[in-house]
């Protein structure tokens, strides 16, 4: 139990959080829970997919071998998954109404993935991989989600001529920022281990910089302004 504890735990952090940051209108449990079940249940597929991908032995420390693995294995695959639950599942919701629901949505999903995922390597590493991982690779999953969730915020309420844009970087980046985190990991490289840490905190400022931007584009946010002016008045 404590360590299934401790796989979980950090996702519960990461979700209360991303939830929270939603000041005007929280979303649906029953809709937070179908994209974070869908998350889950991704990993039967992915696995399966990138088992059939793998051209490489783990063993092989070759930068081809790492970028191979790194940006199509991981990065594409899984990114693709949840892309695709997206839109199966969140896209023509009508609770998909404001541009930051792009993001809660898809940090759900991303985290139901990640949880799935941690507790099969938590149970079989122990909780040294725990702590690590809680620290890493849960937070680099919801990352990425943020930053997927951003994009798909806009493109459903940016102006038509827009969405193919928007809806394409929501596709790519997450799989560019997911492949070199799993890059660099691959590589094995001092060289490029030095870069962990400092891509972490991109990866943090990046985010928490699009969360900001999308919590203000909420319409909930002038009717709440509407109704403050309303009360002064009076």
């Amino acid at each position: 139990m404590l360590l299934l504890s401790a796989a979980i735990a950090p996702s519960i952090a990461l979700l209360y959080y991303f939830y929270m940051r939603d000041r005007y209108e929280k979303e649906p449990r029953r809709m937070l829970l179908k994209a974070f079940m869908a998350g889950s249940l991704a990993v039967i597929p992915v696995l399966i997919v990138e088992m059939r991908l793998n051209l490489f032995d783990m063993a092989d420390s070759s930068l081809l071998a790492a970028g191979y693995t790194a940006f199509v294995v991981a990065g594409l695959v899984e990114e693709a998954f949840k892309y695709l639950l997206f839109f199966m599942y969140i896209w023509k919701d009508r609770e998909f109404d404001e541009m930051y629901d792009g993001i809660v949505y898809c940090v759900f999903i991303s985290l139901g993935f990640a949880t799935v995922e941690n507790v099969g390597y938590v149970l079989g590493s122990g909780f040294n991989t725990a702590l690590i991982r809680s620290l890493t690779a849960v937070p680099a999953h919801a990352l990425f989600g943020v930053t997927m969730g951003y994009y798909l915020g806009i493109a459903k309420f940016v102006r038509p001529a827009l969405r193919t844009k928007y809806t394409r970087l929501a596709f790519l980046v997450p799989i560019l920022l997911h492949g070199f985190y799993d890059f660099i990991l691959f590589s094995q490289r001092f060289y490029m281990l030095v870069l962990f840490v400092p891509y972490m905190l991109y990866l943090w400022r990046r985010a928490l910089k699009n969360v900001d931007e999308l919590v203000e584009y909420s319409p909930y946010k002038q009717v709440l302004r509407d109704a403050d002016d309303i009360e002064s008045e009076e």
